[in-house]
């Protein structure tokens, strides 16, 4: 069964992509877990790095610790490194869609900046979404939106 607009009007009120925009969708925020998921932890690599202030940082880091998505570990007295907990990691899908699609899309005339080299095949590797029950591709013409579990508990 297919549903209008309409009869998803609801969808706005528990909209879980709104929530993690919210979380992390600012810019500094999202170029923070990429660091951290190319192995930078340290405060003076993400400001080297990134070449984002300072304040920036701080505060930014502070809400990716504070929401759950990062750890402040202490390494030596008085320092701390910053690591991904599950949840973040997690987040390892959505930024390399989103990188992968900027490759598609805005790279320089020479390729994307990044590859990845899977591990198990050794081959360069794209990923995509897909049916984990099925295994086919999920796009935009192969799925249909409905009322999950939450739909108007707004």
């Amino acid at each position: 069964m297919a549903y209008s607009p309409e009869d998803l009007k609801h969808r706005f009120e528990s909209d879980t992509v709104g929530r993690a925009l919210a979380l992390v969708g600012e810019r500094w925020s999202l170029l923070i877990l990429r660091e951290c998921l190319f192995g930078v932890r340290r405060y003076g690599e993400f400001a080297r790095n990134l070449s984002i202030p300072r304040p920036t940082l701080s505060a930014r880091l502070k809400t990716l610790v504070e929401a759950g998505l990062l750890d402040r570990v202490p390494y030596e007295p008085d320092r701390h490194e910053y690591r991904l907990t599950q949840m973040g990691r997690e987040l390892f899908p959505a930024i390399v869609t989103l990188m992968q699609w900027g490759d598609r899309y805005l790279a320089d005339p020479d390729g994307p900046p990044i590859l990845f080299r899977h591990k198990g095949c050794g081959q360069i590797s794209e990923s995509y979404v897909a049916c984990r029950n099925c295994g086919g591709d999920i796009d935009y013409h192969t799925v249909t939106p409905e009322p999950g579990p939450s739909f108007g508990n707004g």
